[in-house]
């Protein structure tokens, strides 16, 4: 018994080959190399923070933040100022955001020197 050869529509090729490049993309949203953290698993990396840990090394243990933000603390011409890096998480009592300040006394060595949990 011989079956019939069958062969899909030509735009039906075409939807395949576009549904397995959308599967292959990473979801909307999410930046690439950086993994959402839940509230939860926050909480718990935050813990590990200390002061005088590097920036990178915090972005590897929260990832990349939200928003950034450089303050000039007028002390002095040599001072760099303040860097602050704020992560906000969804939570079941509303969003929680965690701020985490840096202080450098050399260019582009931004260093830990406190962070602060707070919710809207």
């Amino acid at each position: 018994m011989r079956f019939p050869k069958y062969r899909l529509a030509p735009y039906a090729e075409a939807f395949c080959v576009v549904a397995a490049l959308a599967c292959a993309q990473p979801a909307l949203g999410q930046p690439r190399g950086d993994p959402l953290l839940s509230l939860a698993q926050a909480e718990r990396s935050a813990a590990d923070l200390h002061r005088g840990m590097s920036a990178d090394e915090v972005r590897k243990l929260l990832g990349k933040p939200k928003r950034t933000g450089l303050k000039d603390d007028g002390a002095s011409a040599a001072s760099r100022g303040a860097l602050q890096w704020t992560y906000v998480w969804s939570g079941t009592s509303g969003p929680s955001t965690l701020h985490v300040d840096f202080v450098s006394d050399a260019p582009e060595d931004w260093r830990v020197h406190g962070w602060e949990w707070s919710t809207y």
